[in-house]
Parts: structure tokens; C-alpha cells; sequence
């Protein structure tokens, strides 16, 4: 039997810091078809589709999928009525990011904090019990349409144990234990992995000019610190611009890059975001780690994922520049084939810590709002400024495509 309390059972850790965030517990989406929407994400990403809450579990307002691979967890909600917030939200912005919920040590005290720091409320503490274990849950509204929900764990639905494979919260059921065998895009992905290991970075699109109010909303609330600072010299082409800072867990182990856009000639990504998501904030775009880009970029274009596509001209300067970079500081060249980087059409970027390979997605849905950054770090703990004016060059020859620019 399942219970629902408003006060969360005793945590079996604890934490002097309430703000201390353990993990990303998992990034919610909400989206039209969630059964669709995993089998999209299953088979371009290589997802495991691992659990599901919905009608045939005794969840009659919504239908959630549990998305893993390493230490990703997605959610995919769909409302099952019209009035359910999934469904409202999806009319309004189509699919997108809902919520980035973080694993702490305590739910209430770390929302009670929060508020305190003056955060404004999503949802007061909770608490979803059975003779298994519990979960605790409580949220608070940051920019647009998002929130960050604290999470904490016990018993059976501890944190390690479901990155071992257990059940996520009351409600969830494995896959196999509804349909009785194991899906073949399930049993596919375990034998051809590509390889993404965790959340990188997510970053939020806000107004021109709040910048700065969510960098301080951050470090008041969250008391999170500026990790980078990007401006529109950095990030930059003839005809578009967009500022940028980087916001970070006291313990750097989340990055929240927030975004917001710079007079240019024409119209930035972030104003093209923005016009297409209702004028509202929200995240732009997750950043997902690999330990072998050459590896995951080569699966996941076999698999059909759409990709920025680069000039050849960028190869021609890119390796004097970026070892030129790691040879001064005392580091390796970059050891991934120069040609296969080529081929793929990966970014190649360096600082005086290391360097790092990214490549950029198009967007995921047919409007140019959330798309995938896979990222791998040799080192190097930048966001790729060297590749900045590359990349807008060819975000901006895609936003032309589509009669945005």
C-alpha cells in the first residue's frame, strides 16, 4: 500500500548544509505523448526504457516515464487530462524541461532554506511512502516555466539503489514486470551503448536584461557562485550576440549556465528560443558527458540524430589554436584522431586545464527550442569560448533555414 503524507519521513542521512546537492536526481519533461516521447529518446540515445507510472499502475492524472543511461534519469509526463499542468504546459511551449530536481540530504529543511532565502514556493513538502521506503519531495519556482525540486530518499528508493537498477518512488514499475519480457530497444541499447554517462551542464534562455536578477536569485537562494563569465564579445558573430554566466553548486557539482540576448544586426538563439517558447524562460539545452566523444557521436549519428553541421574551414585553424593552447600550459595534444573528429563534424576547444570535445544537436521538436549538447572533458572545465563564433555561425545558417534569423 502506498501512502501520501504532507510531513517527509526521517532521512537516514544528514546534512549540516541543507543546500547541499547531492546529485541531479532527475530532469522532468514535459511532453504531448510520454510513450512516444521514451521511445524517441530510447531509440536516437540509447535510453533504457526502465519504468512507467501511468494508468496500469494506478496513476490516473498523468503518465511518467523513467528514461536512464549512467547516471542520467529522465522523467517524460504526459498529462491524461486536460486540465492535468502537463497538458496545459505542452499547449502552450510544446515538449520541453519542467523541472531539474536535485538528491539532498533533507527535502523540507533544504525548500524550507530556500524559501527563506527568499524563493517562492511550487510545492510544500510531501511525502510518498510504502512498506519499501519513501521519497520526499518539495519544489521551488526559478525562471519561466521551470522549478528545481529537492529530493530525499530512503529504504528501498535511496539514491544508490536506484542507480543499481530499483524502483525510482511508490507507484514506479519496471517495464518488464507490466509487459511480462524485456523490450528489444531495451535489450538493443545494453548490447550497443553509446555511451552517455551524466547531466554536464543545463542552461537556461531568460529576457534580455534578467541575466544578472537570476545570477543573484541563484546565489541568494540556491547560494550557488559564478563559475564563468561569457559577454557578448565572447560570444559573438557579425549578426547576432548573446551574453552568458555560469552558476555552480558550492560543491561545483551542478553548472547552470544562464543565457540572455545581445543587440546584434539580426536575431540571436536566444531571442529565436524565446519567441518560440511563448516568450518565456526555460532551459535551452542539457549538456550530457561522455568519456569517448568519437565513440558517442558515431552511435548516436547511426542512430539518426541530427547534428550542427560545421565548415571545413574550422579544421583548417582549430589544431594549430587548441594545442598551440595545451602545449603552453604543459599538457598532451589532443590524442582523439585528428580525421575522425573531422568526419564527425566534432568541436574542439582548450584552456590551461586541458581540452574538450562537444557537438551540438538540432533542436528535438519542431520548434527550435530544447536540443542536446554531448560533451567529453579531457581537463579542460570551460564550455568551449573558442568555438563560440563557429558554433553561432552555424546556428544562425539553421535559424535562416527556418525563416528566423
Amino acid at each position: 500500500m502506498t501512502t501520501i503524507s504532507r510531513q517527509p519521513a526521517a532521512s537516514p542521512a544528514s546534512s549540516t548544509d541543507p543546500l547541499q546537492l547531492v546529485d541531479v536526481d532527475h530532469v522532468r519533461f514535459h511532453v504531448g505523448n510520454a510513450k512516444q516521447a521514451a521511445f524517441f529518446y530510447a531509440h536516437c540515445f540509447g535510453f533504457q526504457i526502465e519504468q512507467v507510472n501511468d494508468l496500469t499502475t494506478g496513476s490516473r492524472e498523468a503518465a511518467t516515464y523513467l528514461l536512464t543511461q549512467g547516471n542520467i534519469r529522465f522523467l517524460l509526463t504526459s498529462g491524461l487530462t486536460a486540465e492535468h499542468p502537463a497538458s496545459l504546459e505542452v499547449a502552450m511551449y510544446g515538449d520541453g524541461v519542467k523541472d531539474v530536481a536535485f538528491t539532498v540530504f533533507d527535502a523540507e529543511k533544504a525548500y524550507e532554506r530556500a524559501v527563506k532565502n527568499g524563493a517562492t514556493s511550487a510545492a510544500e513538502p510531501r511525502t510518498i511512502s510504502d512498506q519499501h521506503g519513501s521519497v520526499t519531495t518539495a519544489s521551488i519556482r526559478t525562471y519561466g516555466r521551470c522549478v528545481h525540486t529537492f529530493v530525499s530518499r530512503s529504504g528501498a528508493y535511496e539514491l544508490t539503489k536506484v542507480k543499481q537498477g530499483g524502483l525510482f518512488a511508490p507507484r514506479f514499475k519496471k517495464m518488464e514486470s507490466i509487459g511480462g519480457s524485456v523490450l528489444s530497444i531495451n535489450e538493443y541499447n545494453r548490447k550497443n551503448p553509446t555511451g552517455l554517462k551524466y547531466v554536464d551542464h543545463l542552461v537556461g534562455n531568460v529576457e534580455l536584461g534578467k541575466m544578472n536578477y537570476w545570477v543573484k536569485w541563484y546565489e541568494d537562494v540556491l547560494e550557488f557562485t559564478m563559475f564563468k563569465h561569457f559577454d557578448d564579445k565572447d560570444i559573438a558573430t557579425d549578426y547576432s550576440a548573446l551574453m552568458s554566466k555560469v552558476m555552480a553548486s558550492g560543491n561545483n557539482l551542478i553548472k547552470m549556465p544562464i543565457n540572455e540576448p545581445a543587440p546584434g544586426k539580426k536575431k540571436s538563439q536566444v531571442q529565436e528560443y524565446l519567441d518560440w517558447h511563448c516568450n518565456t524562460p526555460g532551459v535551452q539545452h542539457l549538456a550530457l558527458r561522455t568519456d569517448d566523444e568519437l565513440h558517442s557521436i558515431a552511435a548516436l549519428r547511426a542512430r539518426g540524430v541530427d547534428f550542427l553541421t560545421l565548415p571545413d574551414t574550422y579544421y583548417e585553424k582549430v589544431w594549430d589554436r587548441v594545442n598551440k593552447m595545451l602545449t603552453e600550459h604543459g599538457h598532451q595534444p589532443v590524442k582523439e584522431d585528428h580525421k575522425k573528429v573531422h568526419d564527425l563534424g566534432i568541436l574542439v576547444d582548450s584552456d590551461d586545464e586541458g581540452y574538450l570535445l562537444q557537438l551540438f544537436t538540432k533542436p528535438l521538436q519542431d520548434r527550435p527550442t530544447l536540443f542536446f549538447e554531448i560533451i567529453c572533458r579531457r581537463g579542460s572545465q570551460s564550455f568551449g569560448k573558442g568555438n563560440f563564433k563557429a558554433l553561432f555561425e552555424a546556428l544562425e545558417l539553421e535559424q535562416e533555414r527556418r525563416g528566423n534569423l
